[in-house]
Formats: C-alpha cells, sequence, structure tokens
C-alpha cells in the first residue's frame, strides 16, 4: 500500500476482493485495514465516476462548439454570397430590358455598354480587378500564352493580343489572361 500512488494508480479490484477473502479469518487488525482499503476504493471510483463525467461534458461542449463554428462559417459564406449576388441584379435587370426593347442598334449598343459598366462595378466593389495585358512584357505569373507569333514590331515577350481577360481577387489570381507573345527571332 505505501508503493502505491494513489492519485495515478489503482490496483484491480479482483485482486482486492481475493486478499480480503484470504485474509486472516477474525482478526480485527486484518478487518479495520480491510475496511480503510474499501473505503479508499469507494472515494477513488468516485472521483473516478466524477473525471468520466466531466470527460464527458467536456467533449460534449467542444463537439457543439465545433458545431456552432462550423454553422456561423456557412451563414457567413451564405451571406457573403449574398450580397454580391444582389450586387450583380441590376446588371441582369438591365439586360432582361434591353432584350425587351424594340429598337435600333445603336441603344442597343449603348444598353449593353450600360450593363457592361454596371458589372464592371459590382465586380471592383467586391475587390475584383482585370489583369493588364496588351502591351505589357509577358508575366507567366498572370499570363497564360497561347500562341508566340513572330514578329519584329514589337519586343520580345511583349503581349501583343488579349484573347481571354485575367482577374484577380485582391493579390489571388481568379483566372489568368489568356494571350498572344511576340518572339524575335533576331534577337
Amino acid at each position: 500500500m505505501a508503493g502505491l500512488d494513489l492519485e495515478h494508480e489503482l490496483p484491480p479490484a479482483e485482486e482486492d476482493d481475493r486478499n480480503t477473502g484470504t485474509s486472516g479469518a477474525g482478526s480485527s487488525a486484518g478487518g479495520e485495514t480491510s475496511s480503510g482499503i474499501e473505503a479508499e476504493l469507494q472515494k477513488v471510483k468516485a472521483e473516478r465516476d466524477s473525471l468520466y463525467d466531466r470527460l464527458a461534458r467536456a467533449q460534449a461542449e467542444f463537439d457543439n462548439a465545433r458545431r456552432r463554428a462550423a454553422k456561423e462559417q456557412q451563414e457567413f459564406r451564405d451571406f457573403a454570397t449574398a450580397d454580391a449576388i444582389k450586387s450583380l441584379l441590376p446588371a441582369f435587370d438591365s439586360f432582361e430590358r434591353a432584350l425587351q426593347a424594340k429598337s435600333d442598334g445603336g441603344d442597343f449598343r449603348g444598353g449593353v455598354e450600360l450593363i457592361y459598366k454596371q458589372l464592371q462595378d459590382a465586380l471592383a466593389k467586391m475587390g475584383v480587378r482585370a489583369i493588364p495585358a496588351k502591351g505589357e512584357p509577358f508575366d507567366p505569373h498572370v499570363h497564360e500564352a497561347i500562341e508566340m507569333v513572330e514578329t519584329s514590331d514589337a519586343p520580345d515577350h511583349e503581349v501583343l493580343e488579349e484573347l481571354q481577360r485575367g482577374y484577380k481577387f485582391k493579390d489571388r489570381l481568379l483566372r489568368p489572361a489568356m494571350v498572344k507573345v511576340a518572339r524575335n527571332s533576331g534577337k
């Protein structure tokens, strides 16, 4: 008993039962020691049960906090998406009006340009910006070369034509610009 660390180690219950059953049959000193061990064992079992209960409660609290955080993140994403969609709706309204209008080509082009401007403004509010391409030096981080064109009219590795505009969201690349790039064979 002296070598046991009661806070961290407990003897198996079966061993205690065997010891109490085989100890001296009627010695009063053995009975007192046995009841002291029984009391200590009951105390340790109660402490163990209390710790198990605390552990179960802590695990449940952690699971609830994790679920709550996941729900809050999803609600934030939904809110952000709804806000982005809301800023694009005026452009779609303009598209509907343009398609319903019966007018000549000049008015139609003006309407489409207005819609284009509304979409640009909505994307700019969200932090989206176009990547400059034509006339710029080729940058593999933001440009995707589709074709190399032999020419002496432009410096080597200059973007000659933008086939599809590229975009960045803040500092993150959303889509690279697809470009044609000049190649001077004389250099």
